[in-house]
């Protein structure tokens, strides 16, 4: 079968437990993805939804892997949009890796279809996600405040 896959690769200022942390976190995520968060237990074989600003699950799925501070993965279904609702599940996979002063995060967002509509989303949302994380974490403050051009 095809497979769509996005990798999207960043550099981030931090240590590797505070990058976890800020993954992980509700209230923290909040600050970076547009009020968004996840919730979880954040081991494998929990539940994992990410919700709305207004309580709405956008997405949800089940962790797979979990190695603090280093891996984490996550299968991932849209729940909102019934074109992406259709293609059904991807894989999430987030690693950790120290790099001098910094952490190589890296994210791999994969589904067993060709094209994918679910991957051109989330290549849309990723790098706005993670630039805001990358700069709350290293200057204090988000890059972006609204997730979609006006």
């Amino acid at each position: 079968m095809a497979r769509s896959t996005f990798v999207y690769v960043s550099y981030i200022r931090t240590t590797p437990e505070k990058l976890w942390s800020a993954l992980t976190d509700v209230e923290f995520m909040k600050q970076y993805w547009f009020g968004v968060h996840c919730e979880s237990q954040w081991r494998a074989g929990s539940s994992w939804k990410m919700v709305s600003p207004q309580g709405q699950i956008l997405d949800a799925g089940e962790i797979v892997e979990a190695e603090p501070p280093r891996r984490l993965v996550i299968r991932w279904q849209n729940s909102f949009r019934p074109e992406l609702k259709a293609e059904g599940e991807s894989l999430c996979t987030m690693e950790l890796e120290p790099s001098g002063t910094a952490v190589r995060l890296s994210i791999t967002h994969t589904i067993e279809r060709e094209p994918s509509k679910l991957i051109e989303a989330v290549a849309g949302g990723w790098p706005k996600v993670i630039s805001n994380l990358k700069s709350l974490l290293e200057t204090g403050s988000p890059a972006l405040q609204d997730p979609y051009p006006n």
